[in-house]
């Protein structure tokens, strides 16, 4: 037994050295790509001197220093959040409602995050005293605000509140939250570019505010569902098996939602919408290392932290000069890996 336990603790260890040096590999890489090429030993340097503030010397001239620190690594950096996010949001989804199909997308949080965000960019709202965070406050209070409806409304459909009746009504929810954003696209005049490209999900244009931005976010919803993280463990075995475990399971479902949501406005506020991180990344790093929620948060969180800047660094240079969203490109990859994740859970129920 002992042996059992040393031989999962190491597995688990190497798994955390993966996904870190995956996810640095893929910042390192992402920031050294672009119209102008820079080694990665530079990139290295600089970042761990102008960012970190280590005493490395280097001599590298400011107009290098200037892409790295002010273009590039904010623009990845932020694309690596939103994929953690987003990854992490869909592990916690998947699992509290036992459903591989559940992530922020077929919930409707990011379409009511996304109402949130196109609200504010339409009707020009400040919020005072929050200044920057405006967009992500309203953000997350529609995406919370559409994971209420849900529920209720699961709830009302279906008293015990099943998995599949609550994925129905995200998809519902989603489809008219997608109309009304359609309305005021329509409305719209010179914001309409803005809007369009916005929701087609990308981290184009975002500099270091939207970091800070987005940041305390993910972090603030990542502890509130790391916390949670035995308690996510009894729930994949149902509420009848939690409850008998000491599990209050009024309040961690609520807390539990509240930090998913949290995490998905959030991500939404600063990306737009991005599909299919939330739904494969998860089942990617379950098939991995296992369904265990201690491991599964935040391995999943450095899995789609790295998929992230590497599908943002294929839709800024595949068709360079010009741009791709990267929402594209999450969707053109993300729908075949889905699939063959579906035909082989197939084959091993046959």
């Amino acid at each position: 037994m002992f042996n059992l336990f040393r031989k999962i603790r190491k597995h688990h260890i190497w798994a955390y050295i993966t996904v870190i040096v995956f996810a640095i590999i893929s910042m390192v890489i992402s920031v050294s790509k672009g119209s102008i090429e820079i080694p990665f030993y530079t990139v290295i340097m600089i970042i761990l001197s102008e960012g970190l503030g280590l005493p490395i010397q280097h001599q590298v001239d400011a107009t290098t220093i200037n892409i790295i620190m002010q273009i590039r690594l904010p623009r990845v950096l932020l694309a690596m959040i939103v994929g953690a996010s987003l990854a992490l949001a869909g592990s916690c989804f998947q699992g509290f409602l036992k459903n591989p199909l559940a992530d922020p997308y077929t919930l409707g949080v990011s379409s009511g995050g996304a109402v949130g965000a196109v609200a504010v960019i339409f009707f020009g709202i400040t919020i005072p005293g929050l200044g920057l965070y405006t967009l992500p406050v309203i953000s997350i209070l529609g995406a919370f605000i559409t994971l209420l409806l849900v529920i209720a409304f699961s709830q009302f459909v279906h008293r015990s509140l099943s998995s599949q009746t609550i994925i129905l009504t995200g998809i519902i929810f989603s489809s008219f939250l997608g109309a009304f954003i359609s309305l005021m696209i329509a409305l719209t005049g010179e914001e309409l570019r803005q809007i369009i490209g916005w929701l087609m999900g990308s981290v184009s244009m975002r500099g270091w505010s939207h970091v800070i931005m987005s940041l305390p976010f993910l972090i603030i919803g990542f502890f509130m569902l790391y916390f949670n993280r035995y308690e996510l463990n009894a729930l994949a075995f149902g509420e009848e098996t939690a409850r008998q475990l000491g599990v209050n399971i009024k309040v961690r479902k609520y807390v539990i939602l509240i930090g998913a949501t949290l995490i998905t406005g959030g991500a939404v506020a600063v990306s737009g919408t991005i599909g299919f991180v939330g739904l494969v990344i998860p089942h990617i790093t379950r098939l991995l290392w296992g369904p265990d929620h201690r491991h599964l948060l935040p391995l999943s969180m450095f899995v789609g932290a790295g998929f992230l800047s590497l599908t943002d660094l294929i839709a800024r240079t595949i068709i360079a000069p010009a741009e791709l969203p990267i929402g594209v490109i999450t969707a053109m990859v993300g729908a075949p890996i889905f699939a063959l994740i579906l035909i082989r859970q197939k084959r091993k129920m046959v």
